[in-house]
C-alpha cells in the first residue's frame, strides 16, 4: 500500500470518490431487500435555487442520518427531486424574455410553456449538482419533479377526488392579491415591511343628526371608497347609543351601518373602526358576522375600479389615496393625521405591496383535512424534534383557514375544471372526461372552456411523500418506504408543506406520512443575525467547501445542530474544524509509517495490553453513545462525541502511549498494538463517515477491510469488548499526565526543565501503575523520575492530590517561587479589572436596552471566558501560597 500524501487535499478527493459512489449504485435502495428500510423525502428545492446556507444545514442532516441507517444494514432510501417553484419559475423566463423585448402574452401560453420547459432542461439541475458538491447521498436515479408525468397525475386525481368530496370547492373570498404578478400568493410568499407612513382620522357624519359624527382611523384612506360599515366595541359606553344607526359615507354617500364588534379595540385610537371586508382580512371575518356588503374598489392593478365614485376610477391606489386626503380635507372631515410607522405586507418576488382582494378562487377544506392530523400528532404516530414546536403546529392547525389553492400564473399544474357557456363547472382529470360528463349533463356536446389558473406549489408539494413512489399506482416502492422515518425541514414550513403533508397523506394514504420531524433551526452568523444580502452577511457553502473542504463544512454544521437553537456560523468555525479533518489524516499517517495493520483474524477481545484494552473499550463505549444521539437527532452531541474520541483519546493519549510499544522489543506487544491501531483506525473511519464521507472514504483505501467505506457496516457496541478496569488504568494515567501538564503551565515551568514527581500515601495499585508507566510518566509528563516519598514532603513543592496518593513537584529548584507568586496575582488583579468593567456595562439598563443583541451577547462571553482565566489563577495562586 501506498504511502499516505503528508497532506489532506480536499478538492482532489471529492469530486473522485463522490463519482465513484455515484458510479457504483451505493446510494440505491432497494425494493426486494429483505432489510428494514429507512426513508427520508428529501424537501424538493426550488428548480430556480442554488445552494445557500439553509440547504446545507438541512441536506448536511438528513445526509448524516441515511448514511448511518445504511450503515446499520438498513434499506435506505432518500427520495430526491425538485420543486418547479411556480412563481420564481415564471419570473425568471419573463426576465429573459423582457431582455429580447418579449413578453410571454406575445408569446402565449402555449409557446411561453415552451420556453419554461426549455429554460428547466437547461438550468433546472443546478441545484442538485450543487447538492452533490455537499456530498448529498440521494438516491439520484429516482429523482423526481413535482411536474414531472407521474406527479402530475398524481395532483389531478386529487384536486378531482377532493372536489367531488366537497373539500375543494369555488369561492370568493379574500386573497393576498400582488398586483404587479397579477396572482394570489401564499402568506409564506408575503414579507412586512416597516414603513413610515400616516394615520388619519377621519369623521363620518351620522344620518340624521346636523353636526354628529363617528372618528376612525385607517392607514389606508383609499380604502374607504369601499367601506360598507363601522364597528365599535359592544361594551364601549361612548358608542352603545350609535350601535344599530347609519352613518353616510363621505366622498359615496353611501348608507353604511354601525355595529357592535368584539374586533374593535376601545383603547385604540378613537374605538371606532371603518370595515372595508373586500380590502382587509379582519374587516372580512367581521363582515361576514354582520352581513356587510363586500364593495372591491380595486383592480388587478391595484387601481381604482368602476365600483368607485367616477371622480377616483382608474387611478393608481397611491394616487388615490391623495386625492381622498385631498378631498376630505377639502370637505373639513379630516380631525388628525399623525405620523405613523407600521408594517405593510410585500411580495417577497415581485417587491410590490400586496393588497388584501376580493376575488373568485378555488380554495381547500383545511380545518376538515386539519382534524385527523391533530389527532395524529396528538396521539403519537407522529412526533415532532423539538417537541415544542407540537404548540406552534397545533396553532395554526386548530385555527385554519381555508386554503387558497389557485394561483393566476402560467406555469404550472393547470386545474382541472372546464367551464360550460352557462357557467357550470366540470371537474375531472381530463378534457374528454369533463365533455363526457358535460354532455351526460346536457344532453349534447357543449363546448367547454379551461381554467386558466394553476395549482398552488404547495398542492403539488403536499404529495410529495406518496406521489414520489408512484401513487396513485400501488406500487412496491410505495408499500415498501411509505410512511417515512423521518422529515427534516426548517420551521418556517411548518404551516405550509409539513402540515399539508400531514392532511394529504392521511386523507389519502390513511397513515401518517413520517413517524417524526426533525425541525432544525436557522443558520445565523456569527453574531445571531439572519443573514441577508442588505446586511452583507451571507456565508455562501460553496466557497467554504473551496476553501476548507466539504467535510470541514459538514462536520461544523453538525457539530452546531444543537436541537432548538440557531446556528452561529463563522468561516473561523469551520477553519477549526478543517483542521481537525487534518489532525485524523496525520494520525492515520502516523498510524501508517508504526507499521498499523489490521489482519483478517484480528479479535478484539484478546488484545492484552492495557492501553489498547482501554481504547477498544472506549471506542465501544464511543459507538453506543453514538447510536443514542443519533436516535434522538442530537447530531451535535454526536459529533463532539467523534471530536472528543478521535482528537483526545486517540490523537493525543492512544498514539503517545502506542508509540512507545511498537518502538519496543516486545515482539508479541508490538504485533499486538500495530493490530490495535489498524483496527482503531478502520472502526474510527466507520463511525466518522456520516459526518466526514470524503477524508475518510479516502483514508478507507489505506484502513478499510472492504471495497467502499459507504457500503461497510458501523462497528456494533459490542459489551464484551469492555474493559472497566483497562480504563479505569489508564484513566488514572491520562489525569495524572494531565495534572502535571497543568502545574506546569500555571507555574509557567519552562518546558525543557524536567521535575522529579515525589508520590505519598500511594496504596499498592497507584504503586504498580506508576512502576508500569514510569517511562511513559517521564516522556508525557516531563518527568525527571519517578520517586515514592516515605518521609515529609520537601519544602518548595507543588502538591496534586490524586485519588489517595498526592504527588509533589519541587518546583522551589526550577522556578522563581516569589517571582510566580508576584506574576500570578498581577494577572488576578488584571482579570478582575476586567470582570469589575463587563460587570459595570451588563449592569447598566442603558446599555442592555440600546446595545445591539450581538454585542450584549459579546460581553457575555467574554465575562465567562475571564472568569474562568481567574479561576485558573487563583487556583495556581493558592498551590503556591500552600508551599
Amino acid at each position: 500500500m501506498a504511502e499516505l500524501e503528508k497532506t489532506f487535499r480536499p478538492s482532489e478527493v471529492e469530486a473522485k470518490q463522490y463519482e465513484r459512489w455515484e458510479r457504483s449504485g451505493s446510494f440505491a435502495s432497494n425494493v426486494e431487500s429483505n432489510a428494514e428500510p429507512y426513508t427520508i423525502m428529501m424537501p424538493p428545492p426550488n428548480v430556480t435555487g442554488s445552494l445557500h446556507m439553509g440547504h446545507a444545514l438541512t441536506f448536511t442532516i438528513q445526509d448524516v442520518l441515511v448514511r448511518w441507517h445504511r450503515m446499520t444494514a438498513r434499506d435506505a432510501l432518500w427520495q430526491p427531486g425538485t420543486d418547479h417553484a411556480g412563481i420564481a419559475t415564471q419570473m425568471v423566463v419573463e426576465r429573459q424574455l423582457a431582455e429580447q423585448g418579449v413578453t410571454r402574452h406575445d408569446l402565449g401560453r402555449e409557446k411561453f410553456l415552451e420556453k419554461v420547459w426549455e429554460w428547466k432542461a437547461q438550468s433546472g439541475d443546478t441545484i442538485t449538482h450543487q447538492l452533490r458538491r455537499l456530498g448529498a447521498s440521494a438516491d439520484w436515479p429516482r429523482e423526481r419533479f413535482t411536474m414531472d408525468e407521474g406527479l402530475s397525475a398524481a395532483v389531478r386525481k386529487v384536486f378531482v377526488r377532493l372536489h367531488k368530496e366537497g373539500l375543494i370547492y369555488r369561492d370568493k373570498r379574500l386573497v393576498n392579491w400582488d398586483p404587479k404578478l397579477h396572482t394570489a400568493i401564499s402568506d409564506l410568499e408575503v414579507q412586512q415591511q416597516e414603513v413610515n407612513g400616516k394615520l388619519w382620522h377621519f369623521r363620518y357624519p351620522i344620518e340624521g343628526e346636523d353636526g354628529a359624527h363617528i372618528v376612525v382611523a385607517t392607514t389606508r384612506p383609499e380604502t374607504m371608497l369601499g367601506d360598507s360599515g363601522v364597528a365599535v366595541h359592544p361594551e364601549d359606553a361612548r358608542y352603545s347609543h350609535l350601535v344599530g344607526k347609519q352613518v353616510l359615507l363621505p366622498l359615496v354617500g353611501r348608507r353604511i351601518p354601525i355595529v357592535a364588534d368584539d374586533y374593535a379595540d376601545p383603547e385604540a385610537g378613537s374605538g371606532a373602526v371603518k370595515m372595508t371586508p373586500a380590502h382587509d382580512f379582519n374587516d372580512f371575518e367581521v363582515g361576514k358576522r354582520h352581513g356587510l356588503e363586500m364593495i372591491n374598489v380595486f383592480d388587478r392593478d391595484a387601481c381604482i375600479n368602476d365600483n368607485a365614485p367616477e371622480a377616483y376610477r382608474g387611478l393608481d391606489r397611491y394616487a388615490a389615496r391623495a386625492k381622498v386626503v385631498a378631498d376630505l380635507e377639502a370637505l373639513g372631515l379630516i380631525e388628525t393625521i399623525e405620523d405613523h410607522l407600521h408594517n405593510v405586507p410585500h411580495g417577497d418576488r415581485s417587491g410590490v405591496a400586496i393588497e388584501p382582494w376580493l376575488t373568485d378562487q378555488w380554495f381547500c377544506d383545511a380545518k376538515t383535512l386539519a382534524q385527523p392530523c391533530i389527532d395524529a400528532v396528538e396521539q403519537g404516530r407522529t412526533v415532532f424534534v423539538p417537541k415544542q414546536w407540537e404548540n406552534v403546529y397545533f396553532e395554526w392547525m386548530r385555527n385554519i383557514q381555508p386554503w387558497c389553492v389557485s394561483r393566476q400564473l402560467w406555469w404550472g399544474h393547470q386545474i382541472p375544471a372546464w367551464y360550460a357557456p352557462d357557467g357550470r363547472i366540470f371537474v375531472e382529470e381530463t378534457e374528454a372526461e369533463a365533455l363526457a360528463a358535460a354532455e351526460a349533463h346536457y344532453g349534447e356536446t357543449v363546448a367547454l372552456t379551461r381554467d386558466p389558473d394553476v395549482l398552488d406549489t404547495w398542492f403539488s408539494s403536499a404529495l410529495w411523500p406518496f406521489s414520489t413512489l408512484g401513487w396513485p399506482e400501488e406500487t412496491p416502492e410505495l408499500e415498501r418506504y411509505y410512511p417515512g422515518n423521518v422529515l427534516v425541514t426548517g420551521f418556517d414550513i411548518i404551516f405550509f408543506w409539513v402540515a399539508r403533508m400531514m392532511m394529504m397523506g392521511l386523507h389519502f394514504m390513511g397513515e401518517v406520512p413520517f413517524r417524526h420531524v426533525y425541525i432544525h433551526a436557522l443558520v445565523r452568523d456569527r453574531h445571531g443575525q439572519k443573514m441577508s444580502k442588505s446586511k452583507g452577511n451571507i456565508i455562501d457553502p460553496l466557497e467554504l467547501i473551496e476553501t476548507y473542504g466539504c467535510d470541514a463544512l459538514r462536520f461544523t454544521l453538525s457539530s452546531l445542530a444543537v436541537p432548538g437553537r440557531d446556528v452561529k456560523l463563522s468561516p473561523e468555525r469551520v477553519e477549526g474544524y478543517r483542521n481537525f479533518a487534518t489532525k485524523l489524516w496525520n494520525a492515520a499517517r502516523f498510524a501508517q509509517l508504526q507499521g498499523a495493520a489490521l489482519p483478517a483474524d484480528f479479535d478484539p477481545q484478546q488484545v492484552e495490553q492495557p492501553v489498547n484494552r482501554w481504547i477498544v473499550s472506549r471506542l465501544v463505549g464511543t459507538r453506543a453513545k453514538l447510536g443514542e444521539a443519533i436516535a434522538s437527532y442530537r447530531l451535535n452531541e454526536a459529533s463532539n462525541l467523534l471530536y472528543h474520541f478521535v482528537w483526545h483519546e486517540v490523537c493525543d493519549w492512544y498514539l503517545e502511549f502506542a508509540k512507545p510499544i511498537v518502538g519496543g522489543s516486545d515482539a508479541a506487544a508490538v504485533a499486538e498494538t500495530r493490530a490495535t491501531l489498524g483496527w482503531t483506525m478502520n472502526q474510527l473511519l466507520r463511525l466518522l463517515h456520516p459526518f466526514m464521507p470524503y477524508v475518510t472514504e479516502e483514508l478507507w483505501e489505506h484502513f478499510g477491510d472492504g471495497d467502499a467505506l459507504i457500503s461497510a457496516s458501523l462497528p456494533e457496541p459490542d459489551r464484551r469488548l469492555q474493559a472497566p478496569e483497562a480504563e479505569a488504568e489508564i484513566d488514572w494515567l491520562i489525569r495524572l499526565i494531565g495534572e502535571v501538564r497543568a502545574v506546569r503551565s500555571e507555574m509557567n515551568v519552562p518546558a525543557a526543565a524536567k521535575v522529579e514527581l515525589l508520590v505519598k500515601d500511594a496504596n499498592a495499585t497507584t504503586q504498580a501503575r506508576l512502576t508500569r508507566y514510569a517511562d511513559l510518566l517521564q516522556r508525557l509528563a516531563r518527568a525527571s523520575g519517578v520517586e515514592l516519598a516515605l518521609g515529609d514532603l520537601p519544602k518548595g513543592a507543588v502538591q496534586i492530590v490524586l485519588d489517595e496518593a498526592v504527588i509533589a513537584l519541587p518546583l522551589a529548584e526550577v522556578i522563581d517561587l516569589q517571582a510566580e507568586r508576584a506574576r500570578l496575582a498581577k494577572e488576578i488583579d488584571k482579570v478582575s479589572g476586567e470582570l469589575g468593567k463587563i460587570a459595570r456595562k451588563l449592569g447598566n439598563p442603558q446599555f442592555l436596552e440600546k446595545a445591539p443583541a450581538e454585542v450584549v451577547e459579546e460581553q457575555k462571553q467574554r465575562q465567562e471566558d475571564y472568569a474562568q482565566a481567574r479561576d485558573k489563577l487563583q487556583g495556581a495562586l493558592k498551590r503556591l501560597e500552600a508551599i
